[in-house]
């Protein structure tokens, strides 16, 4: 059942945490529990950044996308 809410969080998440941590080679529940908590501490502004990430990885791998459709043609 927790598997299951995690990969459900993980899909439909922007994946910033798993960018970080694969960018950085940190553990990936290591930086969610830093947003968490974080965001109690300084009262939200952790997530503006990751939502402000989350978009920019979202327009990033879109722009990827576009490259490769026009690059096969």
């Amino acid at each position: 059942m927790l598997q299951r809410i995690l990969t459900f969080f993980e899909r439909y998440s922007f994946g910033v945490c798993t960018y970080l941590g694969e960018r950085f080679n940190i553990s990936i529940n290591k930086i969610r529990l830093f947003f968490i908590y974080s965001s109690f501490l300084a009262v939200g502004f952790p997530l503006i950044f990751y939502f402000f990430a989350g978009i920019v990885l979202d327009i990033r791998n879109y722009v990827k996308r576009m490259r490769s459709r026009v690059s096969d043609l």
